[in-house]
């Protein structure tokens, strides 16, 4: 039998044929497979890992905080003057101080030095952003916390020094970017902008017009050119050296280019998903790859592949359903939904969230919800101080893409308007997300509940501004040690229900789950353990009325004592209904773990 290396030099030489068929020769290829194995750094049998296939990397503890790396700060002008600490110093102190029993990781938004989009324009991705910190201080959060690192592959900033290159057509970078004719037929290409897809760029070699999926400081790659590829893995390893444990693919669905396609979900996207995550596991077998691929729920599922590409994948049609369960006080599209998503194999599992550094995603809702339903929920987060996005359809018109809106606001009321139950709904949300199927990933501005920041939309003109406030480290801290202020309220209960959930095997990211059906005003699913020894009936009234549900139809085994670890209550069995609040959820446990 082959050794483990011979077996994974196989491996990537096969990704690679597919890849880069009809554009490389065999030489080319086989010369391809010891480059990249070099900076991989798996280069001997000694060096290379064996994957354990269909391993679940991941428990019921593991818990993802999103934020940036500057979300709090000392104070403004001190960190201008270079006065303060630095802000992943800061960081790192409210996680220690807030955080650290109710976290396993920490994912910190581009950290490197960038030109625009709040760091997803990046200039140089082989140091961290100066105004943040260094290596150093990002080797002191992977020390503490599994950090989780994007890598945005797609594009980078047009002041990078490789798009530098390109305009002089000399150096590293001269022939990295991805170009088109403005004669080319590009009317199926599928994006979610409506600024134009081609910049005209002045190079030493005459006019050229470079692909911008997404702005036009943000400059497309092209992976055909096997220097590109080389590159990032170059940097996959140093991210690797630095403690990286997760691996966010940013906007990889756009990755391979067609003129004529819709260069969106191509298949050589999926086979270079397969070709980094065969070299990463074979270098850090325990490091895990999400991918972010913001578009309709079935083409996001085939990132998992056959087990083979992402480990997770982001749950995208999460955010839109259930922030529209909750303001319309109908669960059933979210049960239908929920019905139809696949169990994830063993190896694989969803990353669920409800908020993040960008909006609610409308794209995940397309055929889940219909467009006047999806009019109506805009509308309704309008109404909350919400802002829209836009991109432009096939027939040439706009649709809403994204809802800009800080999830504590989204919760403000119903579609019937604004009422006094913002804080439950905000924490039934949670509840609802934290029991399901999956990785939780809470924003930092969701755990601590800041409001819409219009004042920040103001400045930098973006909508997407409203929900990426810099908080001031003492006025957080003051605001925290306030009982009754709502961010410490919020966090308060938040971390409660972290810490339950920790706990219990039925959570675990790849336990069964099954949908209850319980008409239109409770959403209910039955997690059980692996080992199947724990049940829980997780029950939310997702109304502003009381509820009550028949014991009888949840069928609760008589011969075990039930518990609600949330309110720590045993269950009359021998009453005929149970009793929910507006918003209340009871996660009812036939063993008591907390």
């Amino acid at each position: 039998m082959d050794s483990h290396f011979l077996q994974f030099k196989a491996k990537v030489k096969h990704h690679l044929d597919f890849i880069y068929d009809g554009i490389l020769k065999e030489q080319e290829l086989d010369e391809l497979v010891t480059r990249l194995q070099i900076s991989i750094g798996v280069n001997s049998e000694e060096e290379c890992h064996y994957p354990t296939p269909h391993k679940n990397r991941w428990d019921e503890s593991d818990i993802i905080m999103i934020t940036y790396g500057d979300s709090i700060i000392e104070n403004s002008a001190g960190v201008e003057l270079g006065l303060s600490q630095k802000p992943l110093s800061t960081l790192l102190r409210f996680i220690n101080e807030y955080c650290h029993s109710i976290i396993s990781h920490v994912h910190i938004l581009p950290y490197f030095p960038y030109s625009s989009d709040d760091g997803f324009s990046i200039i140089d991705y082989s140091v961290v952003n100066q105004s943040l910190g260094d290596w150093n201080d990002i080797e002191a959060i992977s020390e503490q916390y599994g950090l989780m690192t994007d890598l945005v592959v797609n594009h980078c900033s047009a002041r990078s020094q490789w798009f530098e290159n390109f305009c002089k057509q000399d150096g590293v970078g001269n022939d990295y970017f991805f170009t088109a004719s403005p004669d080319d037929d590009l009317s199926k290409v599928v994006r979610p902008r409506t600024s134009s897809l081609l910049k005209e760029v002045d190079t030493a070699n005459g006019i050229k017009h470079v692909w911008c999926t997404f702005s036009h400081d943000q400059v497309d790659f092209d992976f055909r050119n096997p220097k590109v590829l080389v590159s990032f893995i170059d940097i996959i390893r140093l991210y690797l050296d630095k403690g990286t444990k997760i691996f966010r693919l940013d906007a990889i669905a756009f990755l391979w280019k067609v003129p004529g396609s819709p260069s969106i979900n191509l298949p050589q996207t999926h086979e270079v998903v397969r070709l980094i995550r065969t070299l990463i596991e074979h270098a850090e077998p325990d490091t895990i790859i999400i991918t972010e691929t913001n578009i309709p729920n079935v083409e996001n599922l085939t990132y998992f592949g056959n087990a083979n590409e992402a480990h997770a994948i982001y749950n995208f049609s999460l955010p839109p359903l259930l922030i529209n369960t909750l303001v319309s006080g109908d669960c059933q599209y979210l049960k239908t939904w929920m019905m139809r998503m696949p169990p994830a194999q063993n190896g694989t599992t969803y990353f669920n969230f409800i908020a993040s550094h960008d909006g609610i995603g409308l794209r995940p809702a397309e055929g889940l919800l219909d467009d006047s339903e999806i009019t109506e929920l805009a509308n309704c987060m309008q109404q909350f101080g919400g802002k829209i996005s836009w991109r432009q359809a096939d027939n040439a018109q706009q649709k809403p893409y994204e809802i800009n809106i800080a999830l504590i606001d989204a919760m403000k009321g119903t579609l019937k308007g604004p009422d006094q139950y913002q804080i439950q709904r905000y924490l039934c949300a949670h509840t609802i997300m934290l029991g399901l199927e999956g990785i939780p990933g809470i924003y930092i501005h969701s755990l601590i509940g800041t409001p819409n920041d219009e004042e920040k939309v103001l400045h930098t003109g973006q909508n997407r501004s409203i929900n990426r406030h810099r908080w001031d480290y003492k006025r957080l801290l003051h605001e925290l040690s306030t009982a009754d202020s709502s961010h410490a309220k919020i966090l308060n209960a938040l971390s409660e229900l972290i810490k339950i959930r920790r706990s219990q095997a039925a959570f675990h990211p790849n336990a069964t789950q099954f949908t209850l059906q319980l008409g239109p005003h409770i959403f209910g699913y039955w997690r059980q353990s692996i080992n199947r020894h724990q049940s829980i009936f997780c029950l939310s009234n997702i109304t502003d009325t009381k509820q009550e549900i028949a014991l009888s139809d949840i069928n609760l085994i008589e011969n075990n004592h039930w518990f609600d670890l949330i309110e720590e209550s045993l269950i009359d069995t021998t009453i005929n209904n149970l009793k929910l609040e507006p918003y209340q959820t009871m996660w009812i446990s036939n063993k008591v773990t907390v």
